[in-house]
């Protein structure tokens, strides 16, 4: 089994920043891609951003600037650090990511985590 914990969501004004983590523990092999999405109140989720093993990273295009994915591969770590918030940034934001738990296999299956809510005030 595989874990994602997150962690870093709270309550922040209009223009602050927060940094939200998410741990992935368990039977991992390695972790192919790790990413952030968003959910808001009466909207899908969305895409927020994601990383590859590699480094390289894909960005919601409203978003770039202000938001940042990085990765710890050793830690199985990924975080967002989310500059200039703003009242329309308020949604649960989850983690995702694509795990290998073969070393006979190349391809990963896909891993939530909980959730953690994220709320600007204007």
């Amino acid at each position: 089994q595989v874990q994602l914990v997150e962690s870093g969501g709270g309550l922040v004004q209009a223009g602050g920043s927060l940094r939200l983590s998410c741990a992935a523990s368990g039977s991992i092999f390695s972790i192919n891609a790790m990413g952030w999405y968003r959910q808001a109140p009466g909207k899908q989720r969305e895409l927020v951003a994601t990383t590859t093993s590699g480094g390289r990273t894909n960005y919601r295009e409203s978003l770039k600037g202000r938001f940042t994915i990085s990765r710890d591969n050793v830690k199985n770590t990924v975080y967002l650090q989310m500059n200039s918030l703003k009242p329309e940034d308020t949604a649960v934001y989850y983690c995702h990511a694509d795990v290998r738990l073969f070393s006979t296999s190349p391809y990963g299956y896909d891993y939530w985590g909980q959730g953690t809510q994220v709320t600007v005030s204007s």
